[in-house]
């Protein structure tokens, strides 16, 4: 990675773009599929670097950005609920010095101390809504994306530590919590699953992710899952003023409530709690991964409000990462649908805070050899050879990294990077200020094609149930039902009726029911959306975000089809135009435009479109107030709210906001001092009013 002080544009917008499909990836992996790929530490470290990056370059900020993103798809195996109020994740933070600087910026937006507030174990499980109508039971949803969740009402019902009549309840409640298993019942669980034959879980929040989200409420009602509630989504009416008092109300009511939250009075009671919990830690009996502080008063909660993904109000401090030594065995090369070689860390494996690991991600060829992508020196130097006695960090339950190695031990010679393709022995090149070499073998590597083809199969795109990753496999290398490219998938129903022998329905995996079951669920993806066909294309750097914003733009496929064609040359109104979507940089375009000059790229989907019925995106709800869709600008002092008060309220009154008064700012709010910004504002013939006006225009104080 470039040194941030001296990065360049160019190098910002790379890195940011690997970064997004990184998070991506492991964001659809740990909430998606229960199974994480990298660990929770070196997904803080990612994270922490793109917001560097967005803070240093914020006009290159992506349009599918991690910092904008929230948990993941939800699952097609459960009906969908879209929470009334959505789920967000938590500012992460990882020293004092954070701690100190989250209750900075809360009293500057403020205005004022905030008081008290609480501090409570952050529960490592899988987040659970609870919505009780007149003090019923009446659906249980999991986090999903943040927006939509899982129905998982049945399952939820067989948890003995979730109330499922509570008197005295508001008429409308939504309880929030986590699902766990203790240390106890995961030892127990995984006894029993070795003595069934069964295969055992990697730790106890797999265990109960997994658990939660079986389709057979039965086996869920078998397995020992436990409730903690901490927070809340609708209410018909308020549960207390403060955090700490609906936490109390909540325990009276009979959910399970963490005996570990307390109240502080500022950063250094914050931290001693911390440092407290932290010691005990080994002897709770559940997992945690920190300490979440909030703050108490709920009226000051909901001045704060909220980010896109996060609220201003609470802080999760994370424990420090594991470590442990072990040896590398090998480094194996994957190839990804985009090209790119990563190579994987082989080692004996070794338990890390009470997980089996033996694999951890090597990054990219710069790591291994102990420099970042400007040539500068980490690790003091020391590459990473095969046979090396390394140590492992790890946070979480997840693949981890190598962080050290020790050379006094050393028997290897360094390692060598490919600079050709193991998969199909194409040129593995490595573009100026990439990070990542990548194969150049296109549609002829079969790796990058049977990865192009599982992600365009994948939950977020055409997500066609009876064909995941395995059938993909299979029918990528079928001699009699090939499937090569996305269009072959709408041709197979067709292609076996013409087939006189080794129909689909005989083959080993397959029969008549599920084989009709295949070609109907595909016949029923005939008809998608506009930004699941995007996403699904597989086009580097574009994400589901990036997606669904190219398809509210464009709204149909046609039109998104011809200002992408329209742009060979990069230049002109459908270039402009391409670039105006929301969020969309010319990295995005770039890669957009070379797609679709590649004559064997649009080949390929231009006989997928012709198969298919895109479905035009409708136009979003406005918010309904004076100031939507207007650009506001703010100037001089504000008395009666801080700056970054009156920035959200306007953009949840559906504004924009930006820092520079131009020829389409729609309203100048001007406090005391104001000073060139209104002169530009007369300039541009720009409305100018004072705060008091703002106030009464934003709904009142």
């Amino acid at each position: 990675m470039a040194d941030l002080a001296e990065m360049t544009e160019a190098q910002a917008r790379d890195e940011l773009a690997l970064l997004a499909e990184r998070l991506a990836r492991a964001n659809q992996a740990y909430h998606g599929a229960d199974a994480p790929e990298i660990s929770d530490a070196a997904y803080d470290a990612l994270k922490a670097r793109n917001a560097a990056i967005e803070a240093r370059f914020p006009h290159l900020k992506r349009a599918d950005s991690p910092s904008e993103q929230v948990g993941s798809t939800p699952s097609s195996g459960f009906g969908k609920v879209t929470h009334a109020v959505p789920m967000l994740s938590l500012e992460n933070g990882f020293s004092a010095q954070d701690l100190t600087d989250f209750t900075d910026r809360v009293e500057k937006f403020l205005g004022a101390p905030a008081g008290l507030f609480t501090a409570e174990p952050k529960i490592d499980g899988l987040s659970l809504s609870l919505r009780y109508e007149a003090g019923r039971l009446v659906r249980a949803a999991t986090r999903g994306d943040g927006e939509t969740g899982e129905d998982v009402t049945d399952n939820a019902w067989t948890i003995k530590e979730i109330p499922q009549e509570v008197p005295g309840a508001p008429e409308v409640m939504e309880v929030r919590g986590e699902v766990y298993i203790s240390h106890a019942d995961f030892a127990a669980l995984n006894a029993a699953q070795v003595a069934k034959g069964d295969k055992s879980f990697a730790n106890p929040r797999n265990a109960a992710a997994g658990s939660l989200r079986q389709l057979d409420a039965q086996i869920t009602a078998a397995r020992p899952l436990r409730f903690f509630a901490y927070t809340w989504g609708e209410l018909s009416e308020p549960l207390a003023a403060t955090q700490m008092g609906a936490i109390r109300r909540l325990a009276a009511m009979g959910f399970p409530t963490n005996p570990l939250t307390q109240l502080c009075d500022g950063p250094d009671a914050m931290l001693a709690h911390y440092r407290k919990i932290e010691a005990q830690r080994a002897t709770l009996g559940y997992d945690i991964d920190g300490v979440v502080y909030k703050v108490d008063d709920l009226g000051l909660q909901a001045r704060l409000g909220f980010r896109s993904t996060t609220p201003r109000w609470a802080l999760a401090h994370k424990f420090p990462a594991e470590l442990a030594w072990t040896r590398l065995l090998s480094i194996d090369i994957q190839v990804g649908r985009t090209g790119a070689l990563s190579p994987v860390a082989r080692l004996q494996p070794v338990t890390v805070g009470g997980v089996v690991v033996s694999n951890a991600t090597l990054h990219n060829e710069d790591y291994i050899a102990g420099r970042d992508s400007k040539g500068g020196v980490i690790r003091e130097g020391r590459d990473i050879r095969e046979g090396d006695w390394v140590q492992v960090y790890r946070a979480g339950d997840v693949i981890p990294k190598i962080a050290d190695v020790d050379i006094s031990q050393r028997t290897g010679q360094p390692f060598v990077f490919p600079d050709t393709c193991p998969e199909c022995g194409s040129p593995a090149h490595r573009e100026e200020g990439d990070s990542v070499r990548r194969c150049t073998g296109g549609l002829i590597c079969p790796a990058q094609g049977v990865e192009r083809l599982k992600h365009f199969v994948s939950r977020g795109a055409f997500d066609i149930e009876g064909l995941g990753a395995k059938q993909v496999e299979m029918f990528y290398s079928d001699a009699d039902l090939p499937v090569k490219t996305p269009a072959d998938i709408f041709t197979l129903a067709a292609r076996d009726a013409a087939s006189p022998l080794k129909k689909l329905k005989n083959r080993d995996g397959f029969g008549e029911k599920s084989t009709e079951k295949l070609f109907a669920a595909i016949e029923a993806r005939r008809t998608i959306g506009l930004d699941r066909l995007i996403f699904a294309l597989g086009i580097r750097h574009v994400g589901e975000v990036a997606a669904k914003t190219l398809a509210q733009h464009f709204q149909t496929w046609e039109s998104f089809e011809s200002a992408v064609a329209q742009s060979h040359n990069r230049v002109g109104a459908a270039w402009d135009d391409l670039l105006s979507a929301d969020g969309i940089g010319q990295v995005i375009a770039f890669s957009l435009v070379e797609t679709f000059s590649n004559s064997k790229e649009r080949a390929a989907i231009d006989a997928l479109v012709a198969q298919l019925t895109v479905t035009p995106v409708i136009p979003r709800a406005r918010v309904d107030s004076e100031i939507a869709g207007k650009t506001l600008v703010f100037t001089g002092t504000l008395e009666k709210m801080t700056r970054a008060e009156a920035k959200a309220r306007a953009e949840a009154l559906g504004a924009k906001v930006a820092g520079s008064v131009s020829a389409k700012t729609d309203l100048l709010i001007a406090g005391p001092g104001a000073g060139s910004k209104a002169k530009e504002a007369e300039k541009h013939g720009v409305k100018i009013i004072d705060e008091d006006t703002w106030i009464a225009l934003a709904g009142g104080q």
